[in-house]
């Protein structure tokens, strides 16, 4: 599944980001890696997200959101 497609209030875990490689190399600088956890705290308006990864709160957009391909965290934080 994608990152659009997740439920607020679940975690969720990076499995793929296939987006283009300054955007991809921007995300992974701000800490969103494989297998790394993420939380889906809210969604506003068409597709965007407001999530938590590492302890920080982001927006994502649906463009974004769209190219990354999660996993349910199956209980992890």
């Amino acid at each position: 599944m994608t990152l659009s497609e997740a439920k607020a209030g679940q975690t969720y875990v990076v499995e793929r980001i296939d987006l283009p490689f300054e955007m991809q190399r921007h995300l992974e600088a701000l800490g969103m890696t494989d297998k790394t956890p993420v939380s889906v705290l809210s969604r506003k308006g068409k597709g965007i997200l407001i999530i938590k990864l590492r302890g920080t709160r982001f927006a994502l957009g649906y463009n974004v959101t769209k190219n990354i391909g999660v996993s349910e965290a199956d209980g992890r934080a």
